[in-house]
């Protein structure tokens, strides 16, 4: 299994994506999906393993983020879990990694960011916004502005992220004091280069990001896929889903989007490889890598 800090560096036309791990976790597939087990996925073990499901039937689940440059334009893509964050799961409440280390070593400092784009506001998007400075939380990125979507904020700013038991006020109020906040609409620009798609459901918020730079495209899922089998199952619930029927909805348009076409897929909680294509597969597709 991948360790802390492994990286991986795409280029779209001019476009550099290098992805650099927090942490990677194996659980059970039901964890996620109640209705995965060895026995309803034995028809996609065959690209399933070894890269997303190991050899024990346990599902990969990576959290890293995505370091975008588009011209001079330094852009982070969610912020996984951050270090001390309580969390109401175990393995990731009181994180202590190197993370801002590993930015640095990749190129980006972090008073060098200029952009921090949450897709939504669930715990282990949000958590590097801030991290502990003399007994307070305090923005990480001081240079940067922070993007989250104002249908995403509308929702959740009078509710806990049930995962996260302090992300409002650990990883996301100290940043609006500092008014570093833009709440941004669901296709927004960020730059020429890159921008936002709307794929509601899993929050009501809830975004995808699409590059395009000198002919070649990719796109980043967010958590409209948690993971690469739910490209064959799009139909199966995803227990972390906020609204179930429009995250299929969502799942399905995105695939008739991308699917079977030049688009390169990057997976924001996908393990490495991480990035592949979507493939026809009978009735429904597969991740091909």
């Amino acid at each position: 299994m991948e360790t802390e800090g492994a990286k991986q560096v795409w280029k779209i036309g001019k476009v550099n994506v290098t992805r650099v791990v927090e942490t990677v976790t194996a659980v059970p597939p039901n964890m996620l999906y109640p209705k995965a087990s060895l026995e309803t996925l034995s028809g996609d073990l065959g690209w399933l393993q070894p890269h997303f499901i190991d050899s024990e039937g346990q599902m990969l689940l990576s959290i890293h983020t995505f370091l975008v440059q588009s011209g001079d334009l330094r852009i982070v893509v969610d912020t996984c879990v951050g270090n001390g964050k309580e969390v109401a799961l175990p393995g990731w409440a009181g994180l202590e990694t190197r993370f801002l280390d590993h930015l640095s070593e990749a190129g980006f400092p972090r008073e060098s960011v200029d952009r921090v784009l949450c897709t939504h506001l669930h715990f282990d998007h949000v958590g590097w916004n801030t991290f502990e400075q003399k007994g307070k939380w305090v923005p990480t990125f001081p240079n940067a502005r922070y993007l989250m979507g104002a249908d995403e904020w509308t929702y959740w700013k009078d509710i806990e992220d049930p995962y996260g038991a302090s992300s409002q006020e650990q990883a996301i109020f100290p940043v609006l004091d500092a008014n570093l906040v833009d709440l941004v609409e669901s296709n927004h620009e960020i730059s020429e280069e890159v921008r936002l798609i709307p794929t509601p459901g899993h929050t009501p918020g809830h975004v995808s990001v699409e590059i395009e730079s000198c002919g070649e495209s990719a796109v980043i899922t967010g958590d409209l896929f948690h993971h690469p089998l739910g490209f064959a199952h799009p139909d199966w619930e995803d227990s972390a889903d906020v609204e179930g029927k429009s995250a299929h909805t969502s799942r399905i348009e995105f695939m008739k989007r991308y699917g079977n076409g030049p688009v390169l897929v990057l997976g924001t909680h996908f393990a490495t490889p991480t990035a592949g294509k979507i493939v026809s597969d009978g009735n429904a597709y597969r991740f091909e890598v």
